[in-house]
C-alpha cells in the first residue's frame, strides 16, 4: 500500500488517478528545485505527470527538461506517496500518484520551457521549509538527514 500524505479525500467527491514521477536533485550541497508561479506559489520537487505510454523514467526525464532543462543521470527510486488534490490548471480532482527518484544532475540544457516555472537552488533545509506539500517534505527531510 502506497502512504497517503496530506489532506484525506473528500467525501463524496471522484478522484481521477494521476501518476507522477518527481526527482530530489542534489548539487553542490544544494537542491535543484521548481516553483511553479501560477495560478498559486508552490515549491515543488521537478517533475510531473506520466503521459500514456510514458515510464515513470521517461516522464522523469521529460519533465525535468520541462521545468529546470536540466538532463540527468542514475535516477533511483527512493518510493512512492499518494495525495488527494484539486488540480485548478486541469480543473480536476485528482489523486496523484508521487513516485520520488533520487537523480544526479548533470548539466543544464535549456531554459525552463514549461510557462510559470522558475529553478531554485536551495540547501536541504530551505528546502524543507518550502515545499509545499507534505510528501515532498518527507523525501527531501530524509535525504538530509
Amino acid at each position: 500500500m502506497i502512504r497517503r500524505v496530506g489532506e484525506p479525500p473528500v467525501q463524496g467527491q471522484t478522484y481521477r488517478v494521476r501518476p507522477g514521477a518527481y526527482a530530489i536533485l542534489p548539487l553542490k550541497r544544494r537542491f535543484l528545485l521548481t516553483a511553479q508561479t501560477a495560478p498559486v506559489f508552490d515549491v515543488q520537487l521537478p517533475g510531473g505527470g506520466i503521459d500514456p505510454g510514458e515510464s515513470p523514467l521517461q516522464a522523469l526525464h521529460r519533465e525535468l527538461l520541462e521545468e529546470i532543462g536540466w538532463r540527468i543521470a542514475r535516477p533511483r527510486r527512493l518510493g512512492a506517496f499518494r495525495r488527494f488534490v484539486f488540480m485548478p490548471e486541469y480543473d480536476m480532482w485528482a489523486e496523484k500518484l508521487c513516485h520520488v527518484y533520487l537523480a544526479h544532475p548533470v548539466r543544464q540544457i535549456a531554459e525552463p520551457i514549461e510557462q510559470d516555472h522558475e529553478t531554485l537552488l536551495l540547501s536541504g533545509a530551505q528546502a524543507v521549509n518550502v515545499l509545499g506539500n507534505d510528501g515532498d517534505r518527507m523525501f527531501m527531510k530524509a535525504q538530509i538527514s
